[in-house]
């Protein structure tokens, strides 16, 4: 007769170890994020081809450059999930900084020769290279609110408005005001999510939320009822109000999305990138998976999203301290937010925002910082997930 040890462990089974750090979810998150920007690739070869042609370029222009953008990002994400998350902790500050400067360079008088209007806002700048300062924003925002919310949950300012939620929205708007200023509001408020969604995370009282949120409505309404933005509210709120204008891209979005069907029209076979759906690369590359992949590819890239947002929380809640978890409170809610905005607009679900669709859109400034915050993720989920939690 066998004995009980012959056939039950000793021990509690654990998985093994995954190369990336103790526990499954670094490995998960490096997974996942590969499998979307493979994603992002072939939707956006078939997505940018015809515009490419049209402006006189090889097919393939858009999505090379976007792998080229894609390479430089495993480079930095794999550093990223390398080093250990407390360093992020004492560059805070000068990150910020940098993150301010940048932007200030997009909106100042004179400097228009390396950052010039296009499509009306000035939001890049060239300089040898393109880059996107209010992308690198949205990890500065992050990691410093991350760091200083450690420092007030620890002394317990979160109790008093003028010590806690207060000093985070004069440095908030230092680094807001430029991006709205570009002008691009959908961001700034991106960014204002992200810090927000932290500092309730570490302990915020929820009526300072609300209080300030009342003072932050008549800026709001200002900014909405606007030139091109008003025009976005109009024609979501009566989509047949202005169909050839504003709610032109909602429309055809809505078409591709529904003449996708259950699987699609097959690769390279969608009408909308003829001209019918602008930025069908970008802005609405979500409509472009839903024609050619139908509601299948629309489940499926949901599906992906939806896994990285529950590992990344999962990441959270076994984060070694509190900062750890904050900054992975960031980045998770970074990819959740883009993700759900970005489908949302699709769907006509919400005004048209601009915001790009993590990993798949066309964009090497965004692509390279998402990279980036992935490997934020990874190097907190490697930090021994077994250890006791200290909360600060």
């Amino acid at each position: 007769m066998a004995r009980p040890m012959d056939v039950a462990p000793g021990r509690p089974i654990t998985l093994p170890e995954s190369g990336l750090g103790r526990g499954w979810e670094p490995a998960a998150v490096f997974v996942l994020t590969l499998l979307l920007l493979a994603c992002g690739l072939v939707t956006l070869y078939s997505a940018s081809s015809v515009l490419a042609l049209r402006q006189h370029l090889p097919d393939t222009y858009y999505v090379l450059r976007q792998a080229a953008g894609a390479g430089f990002g495993l480079v930095l994400m794999i550093g990223c999930a390398a080093v250990p998350y407390s360093w992020w902790d004492r560059v805070a500050w000068p990150l910020l900084w940098a993150s301010v400067a940048l932007l200030l360079v997009v909106v100042l008088p004179g400097t228009e020769a390396i950052a010039p209007k296009i499509n009306g806002a000035r939001r890049w700048l060239r300089v040898g290279v393109t880059l996107q300062p209010s992308e690198l924003a949205k990890i500065a925002v992050i990691v410093w609110t991350a760091s200083i919310a450690v420092k007030k949950a620890r002394q317990d300012h979160f109790k008093r408005l003028s010590l806690g939620l207060g000093p985070f929205f004069l440095i908030w708007g230092l680094l807001l005001l430029p991006v709205v200023l570009e002008p691009d509001l959908s961001t700034a408020c991106l960014i204002a999510m992200l810090g927000l969604l932290i500092v309730f995370a570490a302990g915020a009282r929820p009526s300072h939320f609300l209080f300030l949120g009342v003072l932050a409505v008549p800026f709001l309404m200002n900014q909405l009822a606007v030139g091109f933005r008003a025009d976005r509210v109009a024609a979501f709120l009566n989509p047949a109000s202005d169909p050839a204008g504003a709610g032109f891209q909602v429309r055809q979005s809505l078409v591709a999305l529904g003449s996708g069907g259950l699987t699609g029209v097959g690769f390279g076979m969608g009408r909308q990138k003829f001209g019918f759906l602008p930025e069908a690369h970008n802005d609405f590359i979500f409509a472009m998976v839903g024609e050619e992949w139908g509601l299948l590819g629309v489940l499926f890239l949901a599906a992906l999203f939806a896994a990285i947002i529950l590992v990344g929380f999962r990441i959270a809640g076994r984060a070694p301290d509190l900062f750890g978890e904050l900054l992975a409170i960031g980045v998770t809610n970074l990819i959740a937010l883009q993700a759900v905005l970005h489908m949302a607009v699709g769907l006509g679900l919400v005004p048209t925002t601009g915001l790009a669709l993590p990993l798949v859109s066309y964009g090497r400034s965004n692509l390279v910082v998402t990279m980036v915050a992935m490997g934020i993720l990874m190097s907190v989920a490697r930090a021994a997930p077994g250890r006791k939690r200290t909360r600060a």
